[in-house]
């Protein structure tokens, strides 16, 4: 007696068909060259959660560091002011400050230039 897949085989192709919808060509239309491309996207999708953390970290303390140097200091001294003097503001937070209110970042880096 043979086994007929007839109904879990199209589920499975038309799962894979819906998440390539949106994609260009036959990438989204042919099972075989959807199923590849859907199994990239899911691979460069991974390695994007993992990116974009880094580049937004990077992004903040790019923006800290400008917002330092208009203050006439750097970023790695306000950093180790921030740590002598026990004040745990993500760098997140510093970048938002920084950006929204200068005078509050004023008043955190001139904290900072005291204890070092």
């Amino acid at each position: 007696m043979r086994v007929k897949r007839g109904n879990v085989a199209r589920k499975r192709r038309n799962k894979i068909l819906a998440l390539a919808k949106g994609f260009r060509g036959s990438s989204s239309k042919l099972f075989r060259i959807a199923n590849q491309q859907v199994m990239k996207a899911l691979r460069y999708a991974y390695v994007g959660r993992k990116r974009k953390k880094r580049e937004f970290r990077s992004l903040w303390i790019t923006r800290i560091n400008a917002a330092t140097r208009l203050k006439g200091k750097t970023y790695s001294t306000l950093i180790n002011g921030l740590k002598k003097s026990n004040i745990s503001l993500n760098r997140k937070m510093l970048a938002q400050i920084s950006i929204v209110d200068s005078q509050s970042f004023q008043v955190i880096s001139d904290i900072c230039t005291n204890v070092v």
